[in-house]
């Protein structure tokens, strides 16, 4: 108990303003990554919670419910980035108070390596805001969405922008 009074009356608050919840999924065990996201997020000011490596679906899913961050990345490095996201992503948007939260994936999309138009139209459509494809650089355009969010669209917020 640390004193603070409890001013949601016993709800858990809309998001957690400037925390982003970075994460692999559950075929993927590899940390650099994640850990190289997890810098290059708080260096843009954001408090970070890293799931680590092979994550399970279910426990993605409660996790970002419990939180509410303000965005999600996702990052693949083992080639399954297509494959798990498209099964992750339809998790994370049927869970109510996730269905607006900015998701994003990079990395390796699939085992080719090739850059796949399709693949990144696809997992764009099921639901995620941005894909990066590990074909370009993936740390500019992660940092450039982010700016992006910082300008206030209605998706960070959950609300249309006052005016």
């Amino acid at each position: 108990m640390s004193g603070t009074p409890d001013t949601t009356g016993g709800r858990a608050p809309d998001h957690a303003p400037r925390t982003v919840v970075v994460t692999s999924m559950a075929s993927d065990a590899h940390t650099w990554n994640l850990v190289f996201l997890q810098l290059l997020i708080e260096e843009l000011g954001y408090r970070v919670v890293n799931l680590g490596p092979c994550v399970p679906d279910e426990v993605l899913v409660e996790e970002c419910r419990d939180l509410r961050p303000a965005m999600v990345v996702i990052s693949s490095v083992n080639g399954h980035g297509y494959q798990d996201g498209m099964r992750v992503i339809r998790r994370l948007r049927a869970a109510d108070p996730l269905a607006t939260t900015p998701v994003v994936v990079g990395g390796k999309l699939g085992v080719t390596g090739d850059e796949d138009s399709e693949r990144v139209a696809e997992l764009m459509a099921a639901g995620f805001d941005a894909v990066f494809d590990d074909g370009a650089d993936p740390a500019a355009a992660l940092r450039g969405f982010v700016h992006s969010l910082q300008a206030g669209p209605p998706a960070l917020a959950g609300r249309a922008p006052a005016g």
